[in-house]
């Protein structure tokens, strides 16, 4: 990534506070880290808000697989403290949301402007920093936003304007990015066609509000906890499901039996897949946003695949490029055209980031901000 040499592990000597997870399975718990000094090209940030997202989960749970002792976050945004000479990118004082997929602009995929494939965009853990006891900690995703300060490459920050509330701000680098630009660029819903979101976190919010804004209708939001109806609702369902075996029936019935134009799924599991295939009508689409683990297989028949003529894809960041698209939102929002306050269900700081993901985990709520 863009956020440093891979090695550079020396100190600053200036202890912070983070969330730290140690082995898979564990919970996470707050100790005292000390980052590297700024060096080249880079930047430190005071984190004034982080998310509470899935994918760190995910690295807790051993879905994803990255080094340990491992800063979890990457959902961030906050005021840029440092910088060093040559950067010319952020100043001291400006706000920014982080990035955690800033691209290299050299590659194969970023000349064909395609940034979120990036193949030097970086890894589910980098060398950053380390513990009180002297270990080498890895950060999540070269960000490791659960703390109270990062030192991040220069690129993986991007500046908004002055005034937009960190804790929504901080929404825009992953939830909002991911869900808005999966609806808008990579599925490319229009006005009137029909959208089922299978999966309601914060992405999956972020999707239903994105469709309906886009003018679809009727958008389906289904989840398996009965209580995230208010939050579909609120967020710009028109209708709310149980994730059950009665779902492909039910979609149908408010399709004319035909199913939804789009589905886009939100989990990252080969049965919620499925069942968005299944939702979906013939010659419909399937955008797949959660990340899944490696072996979790889908199954698909060749016949239902030539018979269907359905288009199954993924979309990574929501095809979006963070330089473009996190200060348009920004606009969006500040404008009035979005509001992911309707997201944060909890708020939090450093030592409650624990209990949060074990909110998470349990399907309750969308998303925690953490306010260090």
């Amino acid at each position: 990534m863009s956020a440093g040499p891979a090695g550079d592990v020396a100190t600053s000597g200036s202890p912070v506070r983070a969330v730290v997870a140690r082995a898979p399975g564990q919970p996470p718990r707050v100790e005292r880290i000390t980052l590297p000094p700024v060096g080249p090209g880079q930047v430190r940030v005071g984190i004034r808000a982080a998310g509470v997202c899935h994918s760190d989960l995910s690295m807790m749970n051993g879905t994803i697989t990255p080094e340990y002792p491992l800063v979890l976050g990457h959902e961030a945004a906050g005021e840029v403290l440092e910088v060093a000479a040559g950067v010319n990118r952020v100043a001291p004082g400006d706000p920014v949301v982080l990035n955690w997929a800033p691209p290299c602009r050299r590659c194969w995929y970023c000349q064909r402007d395609e940034p979120w494939l990036c193949d030097r965009a970086g890894a589910a853990s980098a060398p950053r920093g380390r513990t009180a006891a002297g270990e080498q900690l890895h950060v999540t995703l070269g960000l490791g936003a659960l703390a109270e300060e990062v030192v991040v490459g220069e690129q993986a920050v991007v500046g908004v304007p002055a005034g937009l509330p960190y804790e929504v701000a901080a929404l825009l680098g992953c939830a909002v990015l991911t869900g808005t630009g999966a609806v808008r660029r990579t599925a490319g819903v229009r006005d009137g066609e029909s959208v089922a979101v299978i999966g309601l976190g914060g992405v999956g919010l972020s999707v239903v509000a994105a469709a309906r804004a886009a003018g679809a209708a009727p958008v389906l939001a289904v989840d398996l906890a009965a209580a995230k109806a208010d939050l579909a609702v609120a967020a710009g369902a028109t209708d709310f499901l149980v994730a059950d075996a009665s779902l492909t029936r039910a979609i149908r019935a408010r399709t004319d039996g035909r199913g939804v134009d789009h589905a886009i799924e939100c989990v990252g599991r080969a049965g919620t897949i499925r069942a968005a295939w299944r939702a979906t009508r013939r010659g419909g689409q399937v955008t797949v946003v959660g990340m899944g683990s490696a072996d979790d297989t889908v199954g698909l028949s060749a016949l239902e695949i030539f018979h269907s003529a359905r288009t199954l894809r993924s979309s990574v960041y929501g095809s979006s490029d963070p330089d473009r698209d996190l200060p348009a939102l920004a606009r969006d929002l500040l404008a009035g055209d979005l509001d992911p306050a309707v997201l944060i269900t909890d708020r939090t700081d450093l030592d409650g980031a624990a209990a949060a993901f074990a909110r998470m985990a349990r399907g309750e709520g969308a998303r925690t901000v953490v306010l260090p």
